[in-house]
């Protein structure tokens, strides 16, 4: 993904899309949250991994157990503020705001 990432940095270098960067960086943030929510399968998997990022239990549970798609998950409170941008930077990730300037 890194890769992809500078490739686009690289490409799109003179033009002026910073107000398109933040929107592709959120989306690829989002897509990477439902392929490791589609990754954990199990909800006995989903709610450990839940509260190993720090949501409480009663809310790890509670989305654990959800009968909603990878994508709409994606998107969850809880999903959100466990996978937040600073879990993406620690994991490598990086992001097309802070190479275009």
């Amino acid at each position: 993904m890194n890769q992809f990432i500078q490739g686009w940095r690289n490409y799109f270098k003179i033009a002026d899309i910073k107000k398109y960067a933040g929107k592709i960086d959120g989306h690829i943030r989002r897509r990477l949250r439902a392929c490791d929510w589609k990754e954990w399968k199990k909800v006995r998997t989903k709610f450990r991994n839940l509260t190993r990022l720090g949501i409480k239990k009663g809310k790890a549970w509670q989305y654990a157990n959800s009968r909603k798609g990878y994508w709409r998950n994606s998107k969850s409170p809880a999903l959100d503020q466990a996978m937040n941008n600073r879990y993406w930077l620690q994991q490598g990730l990086k992001q097309l705001t802070n190479i275009i300037t």
